[in-house]
């Protein structure tokens, strides 16, 4: 894997890494295909919409279908049809939020959440999995604690996090595949800085920001970003794991993150809401019955070519899954776009003026006309 830094403004960083399967430039978002799928995207639609890159599990795969299966197809990228990279979490963040048996740094015992039974995955089996899945960038195994843990407990999963990485890093023997670190320590600055250190010192080609925006205030997950890249090498680039809105993203890139991923758009595509440039539209409030007009004249994705506001309102007042598919469409066109914006601004030199306008009209709640 190659990244370059392309060009600064301020903190907020215009670059491009080249991987196996292509380049991807940042800053990028990521749209989440957990079963090795986006939800009601084709493959096709994600190229459509532009997207270079995007997030697979480790966890969920290896339960179903399999990695024996995934094997038949030589790799995720001809299991799924996707030939554009693919970044593959480590199965880490099963360790935040399903039910465990037993942690210890060993690894974990997990309940299936399939069947119940017994799963164990520690960093070597990961670093299996992951090689075998074929992904651009693979993910270390780490220990992501749960928001309301004490002190003592973040950081023994902060240490158990360097011991893991230690781990993955050196069972990590594949070519054509990039490795990318993870930084713990909860909301305490002394245990981010910590982290960092630690996770910078073994050597990866990318590294994540992880365990923030998962409950915590909006503040500390900013400041815990900012004491976390204070620590992180410039000419790699950095992944914020996890962040998913529009107001969060432009935040996260002012302060030097280059890498995004979420179910946001995907989850609230399939609630009838919808993202714009004026923020949030609501396709399920009874306004928009009649309103011929598309979800965002702004966009000129498939759905807003073709159908009105009007027409999606029915499909969710029915239950059509017609209308979850073609909201779906429209919000990841709209990440990638937004994220098109991005660049273009960090490059011209107006990114705080689009910065200020989104931020504004996505915490004022948006639009509801």
């Amino acid at each position: 894997m190659e990244f370059e830094v392309k060009k600064t403004f301020g903190k907020a960083r215009l670059g491009v890494m080249k991987l196996h399967h292509g380049a991807v430039e940042t800053p990028v978002f990521m749209p989440v295909g957990t079963n090795a799928n986006v939800k009601l995207l084709t493959p096709r639609d994600l190229e459509e919409a532009g997207a270079e890159i995007i997030l697979s599990n480790t966890f969920h795969l290896m339960l179903k279908p399999g990695v024996e299966i995934i094997k038949l197809h030589r790799g995720l990228h001809n299991f799924m049809g996707w030939k554009r990279p693919i970044l593959t979490d480590s199965g880490g963040f099963q360790v935040f939020s399903l039910p465990k048996i037993r942690i210890d740094d060993e690894g974990v015992v997990f309940r299936s959440p399939i069947d119940g039974s017994k799963i164990f995955l520690n960093p070597e089996i990961s670093m299996e999995v992951q090689i075998a899945l074929g992904s651009d960038i693979c993910m270390v195994f780490d220990h992501c604690p749960v928001p309301d843990a004490d002190y003592e407990e973040v950081k023994e999963a902060t240490e158990r996090t360097y011991r893991w990485a230690l781990r993955s890093k050196k069972a990590f023997k594949t070519e054509n595949q990039a490795l990318f670190g993870i930084v713990q320590g909860g909301i305490y600055p002394d245990l981010r800085r910590e982290s960092a250190l630690q996770i910078t010192s073994i050597g990866f080609d990318g590294y994540a920001i992880g365990g923030l925006s998962i409950g915590e205030e909006r503040s500390l997950t900013l400041e815990m970003t900012e004491v976390t890249v204070e620590f992180l090498p410039e000419d790699k680039p950095r992944y914020f794991m996890g962040g998913g809105s529009p107001e969060l993203i432009l935040e996260l890139v002012n302060r030097g993150v280059d890498m995004f991923d979420s179910v946001f758009p995907t989850r609230i595509a399939r609630h009838g809401t919808a993202l714009t440039w004026n923020g949030k539209l609501n396709l399920k409030a009874s306004y928009n019955k009649r309103s011929l007009e598309p979800v965002d004249e702004r966009c000129g994705c498939y759905t807003c070519k073709n159908f009105t506001r009007s027409y999606i309102h029915h499909l969710f007042d029915r239950g059509e899954v017609l209308g979850q598919i073609l909201l779906t469409i429209h919000n990841i066109n709209f990440m990638i776009s937004l994220m098109k914006e991005v660049r273009r601004s960090i490059e011209d030199g107006t990114f705080n003026e689009l910065k200020s306008r989104v931020v504004e009209v996505y915490s004022s709640g948006g639009v509801n006309v």
